[in-house]
């Protein structure tokens, strides 16, 4: 148990590390390279920072855990949309590029909702395989092309991160070793996490959506605090984002392709966990499109519900005495108020942003002499 905590602790300074030498290397290379840093988080950051949920799904199909596969996969999207980009909001409020709203957020909702669809006969097979690296491999072409069509008629990409411009070699390596650092970091973490947990009599369902998805999800957390912290909110952003479709598309797409006889996916996670998923990038769609950012109390309504579902999942695995009523009010009281709460919230803002779109066009109108616009029915 001492040697377990010793893992922890090291793996999060290691982590802290890894996700500084990363930032710092996109950063540059997005400079260099004249695309943006959204761009460099969705596809650099994002594939680099999920290299730890890659490593210990393949190692849970081949040692014969598929819950813990597939747990790891949708739990680390879970934490990563609900307590990363939610404690991402707290440190400082979170800007939401277009790009992200009108393309790579409905991208990530599209292969969300193909996951579930694949899943849903109980295995992950070679050709959902197949249709997973496929929206993948898409999204990343479209990504890049969008993103060099912009940054070339832009002006000049200058990284916030550093106040002179790194070498081109120094930037590779810094992250090289980011990649590295975050991979052994994580490794460390989910190592010490899954020996105390498999001593406290914990699933591997619940392992994997749990303390394994928190500890492959550390380096998101890490780059996305540190992006923040420096300026490249939008990278922070779309890190998440691009993880999340990387995820699914790589981490669970490829293992399906390599290991022919399919992934099996048990119907507990069909039933709740996949959904959640689901529901949670969708949630996303409504808070990007009203503001085009994420603000600090929708940071803290998303941690708090990232909460909530784990305190279920470990009332459910211990089968504890206050299941039930847990789950009574999280059904009949808080969930409601939640939904009540998020529909008047964007109903506000879209009658704002509305607002501002016909006073901005009123002036323009009058210049050009068109009549004003006809006034409502009372």
């Amino acid at each position: 148990m001492l040697l377990d905590i010793v893992f922890i602790v090291v793996g999060l300074v290691v982590l802290v590390a890894g996700g500084e030498a990363l930032v710092r290397g996109a950063s540059t290379l997005a400079a260099k390279a004249g695309i943006s840093p959204l761009v460099i988080g969705l596809v650099v950051v994002s594939a680099a920072t999920s290299a730890p949920e890659l490593a210990v799904t393949l190692d849970a199909v081949l040692r014969g855990e598929p819950d813990l596969a597939v747990g790891n996969v949708v739990g680390s999207n879970i934490v990563n949309i609900l307590f990363i980009l939610g404690i991402s909001a707290l440190v400082m409020p979170l800007i939401i590029k277009r790009q992200l709203v009108r393309f790579d957020i409905p991208v990530m909702v599209g292969i969300s909702v193909l996951l579930v669809a694949v899943s849903l006969d109980g295995s992950i097979t070679l050709v959902d395989g197949l249709l997973l690296l496929a929206g993948l491999a898409l999204h990343t072409v479209m990504s890049i092309v969008i993103g060099r069509r912009e940054g070339s008629g832009a002006e000049t990409v200058e990284p916030a991160l550093n106040s002179k411009p790194a070498p081109l070699w120094l930037a590779l390596l810094l992250l090289i070793a980011g990649i590295g650092l975050l991979v052994l970091g994580a490794r460390l973490l989910v190592d010490g996490a899954v020996g105390i947990a498999t001593a406290l009599g914990i699933s591997s369902l619940v392992i994997g959506l749990t303390v394994v998805a928190v500890g492959t999800s550390l380096p998101e957390l890490a780059a996305s605090i540190i992006a923040v912290r420096r300026g490249e909110r939008d990278m922070a952003v779309g890190n998440i984002v691009g993880s999340n479709i990387f995820n699914i598309g790589m981490v669970l797409g490829l293992p399906a392709v390599l290991f022919g006889q399919g992934i099996p996916v048990s119907p507990a996670a069909i039933a709740l966990d996949l959904p959640l998923m689901l529901a949670t990038a969708v949630a996303l769609l409504p808070i990007a499109f009203t503001g085009f950012a994420v603000a600090r109390w929708e940071g803290v309504l998303f941690v708090l519900l990232y909460l909530a579902y784990t305190v279920y999942l470990v009332l459910a695995s211990t089968a504890h005495d206050a299941l039930e009523g847990f789950t009574d009010v999280m059904l009949w009281f808080v969930l409601p108020l939640l939904a009540v709460t998020l529909v008047a919230v964007t109903a506000y803002e879209v009658g704002v942003v509305r607002g501002r779109r016909l006073a901005a066009a009123g002036p323009n109108d009058e210049a050009a002499g068109s009549a004003p616009p006809a006034q409502p029915a009372a």
